[in-house]
């Protein structure tokens, strides 16, 4: 059994670590760390677990698990690291951006190796420390990176995203309110998110010479969960040539479907797929890619890396049931 400790255990992105991994039949919950909590239990902070689990949140950790995750706010696991000391076997996947760009990969001995399946699967499997990519970076470059393998991404790309609530984690906000979301949209950081650093990197590894602009206008939409992106570009090439480039870099992907026809958020709301669909109008290629953010955006993703990072068949615990409607 993998013995797992989670840090930063009373937000979205932990409690959905823990709805998935009680039930995986290869990993023991060693102990859920907060600080705020300490002493409570799990289900005081995410009701949906009450009956299912009787576990209480620590303020102590066990350096000795398997491998840790960090559940922290953005910025805070280099601190947490650096007070925290951890056996030299355990590994350790962070779910914040402290190291997912080429410059901030390195701490303290450690190599972080950026944790999209899709792209790094070879050095995954070999790492020790992952920075879990983020939730709009990763259906955004699912998006993409077939076209950078052709080396077809040569016009600037046209991005439009909508993200649940949940994306904005668990403290509340002027605009995380049920009173301002609920039938209300905005967009937010447009042409200057933190997710275009990581996109832009991944994207120069399989083409090179890529430099065109990434017009990314992120949204809040007023659901809870999932995110729908659009991306367009322009492209000679047709849908036929291109789908077929898409089919075969996901070939062997298990969480990635493309497909032609119409797709909708529910297909993976509450799983760890993405689907992506394609079209074509005249010069321009349509790319539409959904994900569930807290999954395939982040809690999913992160144990679809630990599972290729001891081994497991990467879908382990993993088979989850979209809502349909």
């Amino acid at each position: 059994m993998i013995n797992v400790g989670i840090i930063g255990g009373s937000g979205y992105t932990a409690g959905e670590l823990i709805r998935i991994l009680m039930y995986h039949p290869n990993v023991n919950i060693d102990f859920v760390y907060s600080t705020t909590n300490s002493g409570k239990p799990l289900s005081l902070a995410h009701h949906d677990l009450m009956g299912d689990i009787e576990m209480n949140f620590t303020d102590t950790i066990n350096p000795e698990v398997n491998v840790v995750f960090l559940c922290l706010g953005h910025g805070k696991s280099i601190s947490f690291l650096k007070e925290n000391q951890f056996a030299s076997h355990t590994k350790i996947i962070d779910l914040g951006n402290d190291f997912r760009l080429n410059k901030d990969a390195h701490f303290e001995g450690k190599d972080f190796i950026y944790g999209l399946p899709e792209l790094n699967k070879a050095d995954i499997k070999k790492a020790n420390y992952i920075a879990n990519p983020g939730c709009f970076a990763t259906a955004i470059q699912l998006a993409l990176l077939p076209l950078a393998k052709h080396n077809l991404l040569n016009n600037d790309v046209h991005i439009n995203a909508t993200t649940g609530s949940t994306g904005a984690g668990v403290g509340l906000s002027e605009t995380s309110h049920f009173s301002w979301r609920n039938n209300n949209m905005s967009h937010y950081k447009a042409f200057e998110h933190q997710h275009l650093g990581e996109i832009s990197e991944s994207l120069v590894q399989l083409q090179d010479d890529f430099e065109s602009e990434l017009l990314f206008i992120p949204n809040r939409g007023d659901f809870p969960r999932g995110i729908f992106a659009t991306l367009y570009t322009s492209s000679d090439e047709s849908l036929e040539y291109t789908v077929a480039k898409y089919e075969d870099f996901y070939k062997y992907e298990p969480f990635v479907t493309v497909t032609t026809t119409n797709i909708n958020m529910k297909q993976v709301v509450q799983t760890n797929k993405c689907i992506i669909s394609l079209m074509k109008k005249g010069n321009r290629i349509l790319v539409t890619s959904i994900i569930d953010n807290l999954t395939k955006g982040a809690s999913g993703q992160a144990i679809q890396n630990m599972n290729l990072m001891f081994g497991l068949e990467e879908t382990i615990g993993l088979h989850l049931k979209p809502s349909g409607f």
